[in-house]
């Protein structure tokens, strides 16, 4: 079960809540952070700004070195912050020289106001790095309806320009709200020669649900590469791994993933798929891509399992991925995963109202590696027992097999427990 613990506790470097209050890490948290390379080009410092009434560090502040590439997948929300459109802008341009994130304050649905801090953010920095406002990538998380104080964010920012550079873990902890730990990931790639590092930190654990992906992330490498490229590079990454997951069904209006190439690794620039090394530099985006997203669902609010489906056998990959959906989301099914309860009927219900073609009659369901059900009843002669032992694990499978197609995908999900009701019943406070 997911606990609340209440202790007193200040910590500049930026735990998640309340002076007062402090959540428990997830059973799901990995046992530490990662050891993270440091990536060349790429500065971190953080701040307090103070958005909200706490004692921890709230603005994250990067610097880019000049020549830095940037890609970018948005939320597909139609109300977007000013932050999410501001970026929509500056993506297409190609080039960066810092991000800023803002944590406690999504800056969402706060009208002329919002985009007015977003602004003078990128002027402010664009001043003190004499670059262009559109090489600033901003974004905000946290409370949607109140606008950013451009005051606090400007004295946030002066803080951060003269603060003594930070490590990853720091930075992690100061772009999370709800996150009960860190989250960052690493991956590298040989080009020719040349090995090429790249780093991500993400933050997520509530308002999760897969369009796009509903969470900031951020991947940072030293790879030399194109813009255009990259951005193709992501786009792709991001379909098979942060549009993957879901927590709760809800997509966030502030949600953006980033990557940034600063170019300093010294390879050979890579410009098209046919490249040396840019499969493998692919691959290696994909990775950390996938590894941040099961980072994500790892620490869904209250959750105590962590779910993978696997949809086979459908009419196409995108029915495989609606139907795996309509099961992640299901909360009838997400209950009884955190019950421990093998009621594979319910996942049936949430195969048979995803508006999908299906036939019961061809229908086969797995937990885990047992089979449970096939040809519209459950397996002759099943044993319970097996499925039940798997569903006390933390890691939960859950396997679907349509038998209409070629079709598959694989989504990510946690169960749902009083733990996620307890965090977002006063979630303001």
């Amino acid at each position: 079960m997911f606990v609340r613990v209440v202790v007193r506790r200040i910590d500049a470097r930026g735990d998640f809540h309340h002076p007062a209050l402090m959540i428990t890490p997830s059973p799901l948290a990995p046992a530490h952070f990662p050891a993270l390379p440091p990536i060349a080009g790429v500065t971190l410092r953080v701040a307090q700004a103070r958005y909200k009434n706490w004692d921890r560090c709230d603005l994250t502040y990067i610097e880019l070195d000049a020549g830095t590439a940037v890609a970018g997948v948005t939320t597909q929300s139609k109300c977007p912050s000013p932050e999410v459109e501001w970026c929509r802008d500056a993506i297409p341009l190609g080039s960066a020289r810092a991000l800023v994130v803002n944590a406690g304050n999504a800056n969402a649905f706060t009208g002329h106001r919002g985009r007015a801090a977003v602004e003078a953010i990128a002027a402010k920095v664009a001043n003190h790095l004499g670059c262009l406002p559109s090489d600033v990538l901003i974004s905000s998380t946290g409370v949607i309806g109140v606008p950013l104080p451009i005051d606090k964010a400007e004295a946030g920012l002066e803080a951060a320009f003269v603060a003594t550079p930070c490590d990853w873990e720091a930075a992690a902890r100061t772009i999370g709200t709800t996150d009960t730990y860190a989250k960052g990931a690493h991956a590298s790639a040989m080009i020719g020669d040349t090995r090429i590092e790249l780093v991500g930190i993400v933050k997520g654990s509530g308002m999760i649900a897969p369009d796009m992906a509903t969470m900031l992330g951020y991947i940072f490498t030293d790879a030399a590469i194109d813009p255009v490229l990259l951005q193709q590079m992501l786009s792709a990454a991001n379909k098979r791994t942060f549009s993957c997951i879901t927590v709760d069904s809800d997509t966030s209006t502030s949600d953006t993933v980033l990557a940034f190439a600063t170019g300093k690794a010294g390879n050979t620039p890579m410009t098209s798929m046919d490249d040396a090394g840019a499969d493998a530099f692919h691959a290696a985006l994909s990775d950390i891509c996938r590894q941040l997203a099961h980072l994500v669902v790892r620490d869904g609010e209250g959750a105590t399992k962590f779910v993978e489906i696997s949809v086979e056998g459908a009419v196409s990959d995108e029915s495989a991925h609606r139907i795996g959906l309509s099961i992640a989301n299901s909360p009838l099914v997400k209950t009884a995963l955190a019950g421990e309860d093998a009621n594979w009927g319910r996942v049936v219900m949430a195969i048979g109202k995803a508006g999908e073609p299906a036939d019961r009659d061809l229908l086969s369901i797995r937990f885990g590696a047992t089979q449970v059900a096939t040809g519209g009843l459950a397996v002759e002669g099943y044993d319970e027992a097996p499925v039940a032992a798997h569903l006390k694990g933390q890691d939960i499978e859950i396997g679907v097999d349509l038998g209409l197609g070629e079709g598959r995908a694989t989504i990510w999900t946690c169960d749902l427990t009083h733990g996620y009701i307890a965090i977002n019943a006063d979630y303001r406070s």
